[in-house]
């Protein structure tokens, strides 16, 4: 288990990859190539999970780290969270391992759900409603949902423009609207007991995700997917006064390495009292492994 106490930051946004890189048979590769170019990252091939893990060790921070199963929508193979899990297991002083199932997968998808928080030390899920080409408040999705609910465990879900077939012909198949986070306020009021992560400042709908956020005492933002530098004033507004205990820091790893997000974050206007609270305290508590309220 990660020591809390002696890391600096929690990262709530990272990726996990296969021990291959990417699969170019399928058009993984092109798609992480052509994404790595868009973020201006330094590698051909994503690293693995003990890459991952051997960076953010030097760095002394913690990762919840996650695959994204998108195989349905868009003929990617997924990285089966069950091996993701046994990765991170070897890794658990450093990584938090989320799951990320399909909710096409229904009824199926809400038992792997279950199996993989009891026995395999799943602590959370991953939704990306334009990869997987839904709308989060679908019902077709509430079989997933109420089987994360009934764990206790966080859904994080992509809102916003994404990097993801950015540039390419008919954006790769992308399709932006499935991830309007107002479509999430449905989800806040239909399991309210259930934590929700917005992720990335939601450009172009950066007012609707404070809106739900702030209404909405189940729902939080991860900061991940841009420079701080980047920030609209009004998400850093909100950050320092109504939504300080309901930020989180995000880098996107392997997209934007967390030194460099820090670094911006470090120059950006954000209040001394809260930047503890986004870097790493907030995390925490919605981890449940703070007992601050």
């Amino acid at each position: 288990m990660v020591d809390f106490s002696k890391v600096r930051a929690i990262d709530f946004h990272t990726h996990a990859e296969e021990s291959c890189g990417c699969h170019a048979d399928d058009g993984y590769d092109e798609l992480q190539s052509t994404m790595a170019k868009y973020f201006g990252a330094p590698w051909q091939h994503p690293p693995t999970i003990p890459e991952t893990a051997a960076h953010y060790r030097e760095m002394n921070i913690a990762a919840v780290i996650f695959p994204v199963d998108a195989e349905r929508e868009t003929g990617y193979r997924r990285y089966n969270n069950y091996e993701v899990a046994e990765a991170c297991a070897k890794e658990s002083d450093i990584l938090i391992p989320f799951a990320s199932i399909d909710p096409h997968k229904g009824k199926l998808g809400a038992r792997e759900a279950l199996d993989l928080v009891k026995n395999h030390g799943i602590q959370g899920f991953k939704f990306h409603p334009t990869m997987q080409g839904f709308y989060p408040n679908d019902r077709m999705a509430y079989d997933l949902y109420e089987a994360i609910a009934e764990t206790g465990k966080p859904a994080l879900f992509h809102t916003g423009q994404t990097g993801v077939g950015s540039g390419m012909k008919g954006g790769n198949g992308m399709r932006l609207k499935y991830s309007n986070p107002m479509y999430m306020d449905d989800l806040a009021v239909d399991f309210p007991d259930m934590p929700i992560i917005l992720a990335h400042p939601s450009f172009p709908w950066q007012e609707e995700a404070l809106s739900v956020a702030t209404h909405k005492p189940n729902v939080y933002i991860d900061l991940s997917g841009w420079s701080p530098k980047y920030f609209p004033p009004i998400l850093v507004r909100y950050a320092n006064t109504l939504l300080k205990k309901k930020m989180l820091f995000g880098s996107d790893w392997p997209m934007i390495a967390p030194e460099k997000w820090l670094n911006a974050f470090d120059k950006a206007e954000f209040k001394d009292e809260v930047r503890p609270l986004i870097l790493k305290q907030n995390a925490m508590r919605l981890l449940g492994v703070s007992d601050e309220t």
